[in-house]
């Protein structure tokens, strides 16, 4: 009996040892992880419509006080000169969360549907394929709108889809950007913006903790993007990894708290 006893013991003693180690292997591996450091930006790489890739035309990114900073102060007129922020590797199954707010005055240079407009691209190209004249990256793009203070809907986390297309209630979606169900954000305060991006499968977007949309199958294909180079446009590949970019298009935004956790190992196939 003793004997017994001492097994069964011994058998609850190792398969509490296995939960927990377990446990700690997955906690290990899903972990959230800084993408700026809060000093300098080291670790992105700007591409500027006009620009040769690296070019960080107008200083118009800027690491202060722990924050990416987006300012035209250094511009003269906008031209057209929109940019992205890249973050110096690919991902693919990962939670993606930051903040944001609009703050100053739009540079009133630039198009009108930039006023209070930025965003977050995903599942993008490299930015080095991209030519001088290249005006947006093929991409997803993760839609960020300010309300206009007017008393009218403005919805954030948005989708758009500069080069790409989505699958949204089981067929593609025939436009270039579709709204979300989130609230309106009015004046210079901080939202907070957060993405689950699962490969080629599922995408959700959630805005201040409430899912606000969710589709699936990113894939190239449509317009709006131009003077790329052709071997860039496999129109139908499903997009299953891609670079993720900060947007630049007129309104002088601040981003903080830029998190990722990799989800690889969970939800890539075997």
């Amino acid at each position: 009996m003793i004997q017994y006893r001492f097994s069964i013991a011994l058998s609850l003693l190792l398969t509490g040892i296995l939960v927990l180690n377990s446990a700690h292997k997955k906690e290990t591996k899903e972990k959230w992880v800084s993408l700026f450091n809060g000093k300098d930006l080291n670790d992105w790489v700007a591409k500027m419509h006009h620009h040769e890739t690296g070019v960080n035309f107008g200083n118009a990114f800027r690491a202060e006080e722990n924050m990416i900073k987006v300012r035209y102060d250094q511009y003269g007129d906008f031209k057209e000169q929109f940019g992205h922020l890249y973050y110096k590797k690919p991902f693919s199954f990962y939670h993606l969360k930051l903040e944001y707010r609009f703050v100053g005055e739009w540079f009133k240079t630039a198009p009108s549907y930039t006023l209070r407009n930025s965003g977050v691209m995903f599942h993008s190209q490299n930015p080095y394929t991209m030519p001088k004249e290249q005006d947006w990256p093929i991409s997803v793009e993760f839609q960020f709108l300010g309300g206009l203070s007017d008393g009218k809907q403005r919805s954030t986390g948005n989708m758009c889809s500069p080069g790409t297309e989505i699958v949204y209630n089981g067929k593609i979606y025939d436009g270039h950007c579709l709204n979300s169900t989130s609230k309106t954000y009015d004046g210079e305060q901080w939202v907070s913006a957060e993405l689950i991006v699962l490969g080629d499968s599922i995408v959700k977007h959630i805005i201040n903790g409430d899912t606000v949309l969710q589709y699936s199958k990113p894939q190239i294909g449509g317009g709006v993007v131009n003077r790329f180079d052709p071997k860039m446009k496999q129109d139908g590949k499903l997009l299953n990894s891609g670079f993720i970019a900060l947007q630049s298009e007129g309104q002088p935004v601040d981003f903080r708290n830029i998190q990722i956790m990799d989800l690889t190992h969970r939800y890539k196939k075997k």
